[in-house]
């Protein structure tokens, strides 16, 4: 690896870094196993893989089992507060990946290490976000030709590819990881709940019991987020404009109705939906002193900053990751970790145990991708046979056993004949 073939805050953090991935890996024994086999076999020999994803201890393990597997693998961020700084120059140091990503980092340096992972010329693309694969539509066309395929990890990459697909502009395969049942079941619901409800009390240090949590979007995230929040003594409020979610955080016992009702009620405002300006200036104008702002999605569009912004008269850091704005009637509304995705803004992000999955994903679709013949332009599932295997794994590996259908029970379902 050429001397200045990466960009990192420090490499003295390196051992740091290598101590929490080894430690994250004791966690991830479905994502070890694949690792052990692609060491061996080598599926991924020569292949090139850009990779933009939060730089985690266990993106960390990803990359190593990708490497193992014999790819050669650049990675950048895919938010420019998700960066574990330590993780970033282990990295570089123990396993000489290039690595661009450096935590807090502007959106200059965001973009412009977006398009260092992207000189390494890619054969496949590994996105969180879709900010990868839009750049390279928009700008470095010229690499599509070599690039014949890529996954996503997330909800709203998988919204944006599938927008690029509808439009006739998306050019190669793209398998969406995040729509795996063994990602958006365990990933998104337990790992979000968690990692987001540790988060917010991390950066404020609040009693959640008693409090009056408001999620908006009641998708496999709000879910978690809900469900957590309850465990914690909450009083939660669901807003939703999907009539069917709405139906189902009813009769799963939540409180649902309007922001507009909620705005006034609330103490913490979780919004995992997606979209943008969830939180506006008609809901910061309702809002109780003291409220807590944050955001669990993948950009930072979801509450409208600049309304917020211009409703201050006083703007102050009241701690770490907090923003505390003053505003009509010195009420204070406190904003984590500048409306970024909180879970990894201000906490370390999901547990090791649900990425262990996720990754277990991201590393067998590659795979299947060189090995399956070239799929046709668009967005594509996980393989069930991949989601199959994968939780398969993961029962093994949790010493969890369950039983076979045997050849009589097979034979029944596979009949139309026998009724009543």
């Amino acid at each position: 690896m050429a001397v200045k073939d990466y960009d990192v805050r420090d490499l003295e953090l390196a051992q740091m870094g290598r101590d929490r991935i080894d430690w994250a890996a004791q966690e991830m024994p479905v994502l070890r196993q694949i690792a052990e086999r692609f060491a061996r076999e080598k599926p991924l020999e020569g292949v090139r893989i850009a990779a933009c994803l939060h730089v985690t201890t266990e993106t960390a393990n990803l990359v190593r089992a990708l490497k193992a597997g014999g790819a050669q693998v650049a990675l950048c961020a895919s938010n420019p507060l998700s960066t574990q700084d330590d993780v970033a120059a282990s990295l570089v140091v123990h396993d000489e990946i290039p690595v661009y990503a450096i935590k807090g980092e502007d959106t200059k340096t965001y973009y412009a290490h977006l398009e260092a992972t992207l000189a390494h010329e890619p054969h496949f693309t590994m996105d969180d976000g879709c900010d990868l694969v839009s750049l390279i539509h928009k700008e470095r066309r010229g690499l599509l030709p070599g690039i014949f395929g890529g996954t996503e990890e997330t909800t709203t990459g998988v919204i944006r590819l599938r927008a690029m697909a509808a439009e006739g502009v998306l050019s190669y395969p793209v398998i969406a990881v995040n729509d795996a049942q063994t990602k958006h079941m365990f990933d998104n619901r337990y790992g979000t709940g968690q990692s987001t409800l540790d988060a917010i009390i991390r950066a404020t240090n609040v009693l959640l019991a008693g409090k009056t949590v408001v999620v908006a979007g009641y998708g496999w995230c709000g879910r978690g987020v809900a469900s957590r929040a309850r465990g914690m003594g909450a009083h939660v409020v669901v807003t939703e404009v999907d009539p069917l979610k709405a139906l189902e955080a009813t009769m799963d016992g939540y409180v649902v109705m309007p922001m507009l009702e909620a705005a006034r009620i609330g103490d913490i405002f979780i919004t995992v939906t997606g979209n943008i300006n969830v939180l506006d200036a008609q809901h910061f104008a309702l809002m109780k002193d003291g409220v807590i702002l944050c955001n669990s999605g993948h950009f930072n569009v979801e509450i409208n900053i600049p309304a917020l912004e211009a409703a201050a008269r006083e703007k102050r850091v009241g701690r770490p990751f907090i923003e505390q704005y003053t505003v009509e009637g010195g009420r204070s509304i406190n904003l984590l970790a500048e409306g970024r995705l909180v879970n990894l803004a201000a906490a370390e992000g999901h547990p090791s145990a649900v990425m262990d999955m996720s990754f277990a994903n991201q590393a067998l679709s590659v795979e299947y991708m060189l090995k399956g013949g070239k799929l046709e332009v668009g967005v594509h599932p996980v393989p069930e046979a991949i989601d199959q295997e994968i939780a398969q794994l993961k029962l093994e590996a949790m010493g969890v056993r369950i039983d076979r259908l045997t050849p009589e029970q097979e034979r029944y379902l596979a009949s139309w004949q026998e009724g009543t």
